[in-house]
This record gives C-alpha cells, sequence and structure tokens, in this order.
C-alpha cells in the first residue's frame, strides 16, 4: 500500500476527467509536505538535546567536503551547501545521524516524485482507462526499486553514511573513506536487500531529490526526475519499474530535456 495514500488520492480525483492536473493543487502539496517536514524538524530540535558524535570541526569539515564534492560532480553545475550535503547522504542507522540525518528530506522527496509521476502519467497518450495510478506509482517508486536502479547511477554506496543490518561482526558503520568490507562489496540482489542496502539507498535517493527540490527548486527538480531518475526505471521484461506502456513516452521526454545527462539549471 503506498504510503502517500492521501496524495494518490486527492491527485487522482483531479485526473479522473482527463483534465490537466492543475499545477497550483500539486505545488500547494509539495509546500505543505515539506512545511510539515521543517515545522517537525524545529519542534524537535527545540524539545530534544543535540548529541553529537566526538569529532572535531575539522574533521567534519573535511568529512562534508567530501560529500559536497560528490553530489557537485555527480549533479553538476548544482552547487551543493555542506550542511545539505551532510543530511542528503547520512542516514539515520549511522553513528552521525545524532548531528543530521536524511529522514525529512526523504520524507519531501518521495513526495515530490510522486507528483512529477502522477502528473507525467496524466499527460502521457499511454494512459488508458484500466490503467491504475496507486500500483503505477508503487512499482515504479518503490524504495528498494530506486535504491536498487537509481543509487548505483549516483554513486550513492560510494560516500552514503549508513550501517548494515543483519550482518554479525561486519555491521559496522560505512561512509566516505571507509573500506567497504569484501563480503558486502558484491552481494547478489536477495543479500542486498537482507542487509537493507537497497532501502537505505533508495532513502537516499529520495533525500536526493527532497534536497534538490528545497535548495534549488521545482524546476531542477523536475528536470531531474526526467533525466536522472525515470529512465532508470525503464525496466524491460519485468514488473518492476515504470509500466511499459509509458516507457516510450518517458524516453521522448528525456531526449527533449537533453538526455540522461542533460542540463539541470536552464
Amino acid at each position: 500500500m503506498l504510503k502517500s495514500r492521501g496524495c494518490v488520492q486527492t491527485l487522482r480525483r483531479a485526473t479522473s476527467s482527463r483534465l490537466p492536473v492543475p499545477t497550483p493543487l500539486v505545488a500547494s502539496i509539495q509546500c505543505r509536505t515539506y512545511a510539515y517536514a521543517t515545522q517537525e524538524t524545529a519542534r524537535s530540535s527545540r524539545t530534544a538535546p543535540v548529541v553529537t558524535p566526538s569529532k572535531s570541526r575539522e574533521e567534519w569539515q573535511r568529512q562534508d567536503a567530501v560529500l559536497v564534492r560528490h553530489l557537485n560532480d555527480v549533479f553538476s553545475p548544482l552547487k551543493f551547501p555542506p550542511e545539505l550535503a551532510s543530511r542528503i547522504l547520512t542516514h539515520a542507522s549511522h553513528p552521525d545521524a545524532m548531528r543530521r540525518h536524511n529522514g525529512r528530506l526523504s520524507f519531501v522527496g518521495r513526495r515530490v516524485l510522486q507528483s512529477y509521476l502522477l502528473m507525467f502519467i496524466h499527460s502521457s497518450p499511454a494512459l488508458r482507462p484500466e490503467h491504475d495510478y496507486e500500483r503505477i506509482l508503487e512499482r515504479a517508486l518503490n524504495t528498494y526499486i530506486l535504491g536498487e536502479h537509481v543509487a548505483p547511477k549516483w554513486d550513492i554506496g560510494k560516500v552514503l553514511k549508513w550501517r548494515p543490518m543483519n550482518v554479525g561482526n561486519l555491521s559496522k558503520p560505512l561512509g566516505p573513506n571507509v573500506e567497504i568490507p569484501s563480503p558486502l562489496a558484491n552481494l547478489e540482489r536477495d543479500n542486498a536487500r537482507s542487509i537493507g542496502m537497497y532501502k537505505v539507498h533508495g532513502t537516499a535517493v529520495e533525500a536526493v531529490v527532497g534536497g534538490i527540490f528545497h535548495q534549488f527548486g521545482g524546476s531542477v527538480a523536475h528536470r531531474l526526475f526526467h533525466t536522472r531518475v525515470l529512465p532508470s526505471l525503464l525496466l524491460e521484461g519485468s514488473h518492476e519499474g515504470l509500466h511499459l506502456a509509458y516507457h516510450d513516452h518517458a524516453r521522448e521526454i528525456c531526449e527533449k530535456m537533453g538526455g540522461p545527462q542533460g542540463p539541470l539549471l536552464r
């Protein structure tokens, strides 16, 4: 069941007559979503004491610089502030999450991805009355699918701070400048799922989208979606990923925006 059922039902009602999805509706959903997330963050920061791992300021700066450099390289010409980069690339399972983590941004990113995919589906000539919006979203934007098929394109695994589970004495914090234990380096698909890798990496993909939406705006996030997210979800011969009927339209839009490495800024 899709986590944001209310969001889907609202947009689905708006699209039931095959009229264009009202842009203000999508914008208001995104704004309310981000406002809620930031309000909750502010509230929790006022009520909970801030405890951070014992590192010097210089150590934090060096570590953040690696994360900034990675995101700047992958999503050039965007320039990520250090605080945003460290938040995007720190999962709640890592000890450094006591400083900051990507939970709120992934929440925002999921809603942004859902909104853009709904608008894409409704505008597509491939849309048919029997197509189920909710099922299409669930199969295309499942967090595990994002972690398996999108995260590797962005080299998320090289820098993401997280801690594997169900691996015994190999359950150690990973991140930039930390060598990945050889048993974890080349996992089969089922094993990668069992230790939470795809889930954690998919959450990071959502956080990237949420962070870009927040920092650089909806236009940039929209281009990111069509050039660097949706093309990776065109999984031929699989029931996972984007519904087969929409593949050609997705490729067409991607090419119009410059291809898989098309410019994020216009």
